[in-house]
């Protein structure tokens, strides 16, 4: 079955929504507020959920969507609502995708597609996730951030989108500049282009050919709390890696090693009781799969998407190419049962 519609829309939407980033970058009024969780939230975060899940309104009207966001904090807040209006407005108004993905009508409007991501999940036909500003904390101090839309069809993830806006172009150019899309749809490859350039300009990526995994190197998230450092080193000891890890927040590290920039993710829990979101590496599973990797939990299982919100039936991720990825979980499970 083609999935070619939706992967169209899929990358017009994130578009769109790194458009919004940048003009919230690029303002310099980046700063958040805190949801119930004490994690951050800013203007970006509402704005590009809210255009993404519009356009996909627009096409597929009927399609749940699991989205990390919701409106309770902009409908309390008139100047932070009005400012995330204004940014809508003002993405949309720089494409020309109208014709395509529509337009928002009105703030009410807005916050209703915010609210539509509320969706809990679980093995349904047809449901798409969609983290809008994936690694706020990296958004925030100008790192790496991405954002991320996925369809998922019968618990399988079909289509993947990511959008990582100060991402480099051509790793090996920086004057080439930042912004690079990443999609991919089951079944057709892996492919990127510049933000900007047409979707047509899109060139094929695939993971580096590596055999041995004293060469390889690590991408890892910059926060302590998402993943263990300790481990990691200690897995990295085992692998006979030398080279130091690359650490990104978001999954700007699907995409990297999508494309050959480092060749290994690991995302360990430092708790036991932590549930990954299925937003957090919907996109990612899929694109590291079409570009010649394996995505997994540290025990071997594939990632499930059909238990609602959150991975609950897995623990930890473990990505890499084919010709490495059953070495690199050998040793994740050595260091984790000496660490036990």
């Amino acid at each position: 079955m083609s999935f070619a519609k939706e992967l169209r829309i899929a990358q017009l939407a994130v578009e769109r929504a790194c458009k919004l980033t940048k003009l919230v970058a690029d303002s310099h009024q980046t700063g958040s507020v805190s949801k119930s969780d004490h994690s951050p939230v800013t203007v970006a975060d509402f704005g590009a959920q809210a255009v993404i899940i519009g356009a996909l309104q627009k096409v597929f009207t009927e399609d749940p969507v699991v989205g990390e966001e919701d409106s309770s904090i902009l409908r309390g807040d008139s100047a932070l609502r009005e400012r995330v209006w204004s940014l809508v407005q003002e993405s949309s108004a720089a494409d020309s995708y109208a014709s395509e993905i529509g337009v928002i009508d009105n703030e009410e409007k807005m916050l209703e597609y915010i609210d539509w991501g509320k969706f809990e999940g679980g093995s349904v036909p047809r449901m798409w996730a969609v983290d809008p500003v994936d690694g706020t904390k990296g958004f925030l101090r100008g790192g790496q951030f991405a954002v991320c839309l996925a369809l998922i069809v019968d618990g399988k993830v079909v289509v993947g989108v990511i959008g990582c806006p100060n991402l480099l172009v051509d790793p090996t150019d920086a004057s080439k500049g930042t912004g690079v899309i990443f999609s991919t749809a089951k079944g057709e490859g892996a492919y990127c282009h510049a933000i900007g350039s047409p979707i047509s300009s899109a060139t094929k990526i695939s993971m580096a050919e590596i055999q041995d995994t004293s060469s390889a190197s690590f991408c890892e998230s910059v926060e302590a709390g998402h993943s263990s450092h300790g481990q990691q080193a200690s897995i990295a000891k085992l692998l006979g890696i030398s080279k130091p890890s690359v650490r990104m927040d978001s999954q700007a590290k699907y995409a990297s090693i999508a494309r050959g920039d480092g060749d290994i993710y690991l995302r360990l829990p430092v708790s036991a009781t932590y549930e990954e979101k299925i937003w957090d590496h919907a996109s990612g599973d899929l694109l590291v799969a079409e570009a010649g990797g394996v995505v997994t939990d540290m025990f071997g299982k594939p990632l499930d998407f059909t238990k609602g919100r959150t991975l609950k039936d897995n623990k930890g991720i473990v990505a890499a190419s084919k010709n490495i990825h059953a070495q690199v979980l050998e040793a994740v499970q050595k260091v984790l049962a000496s660490s036990d």
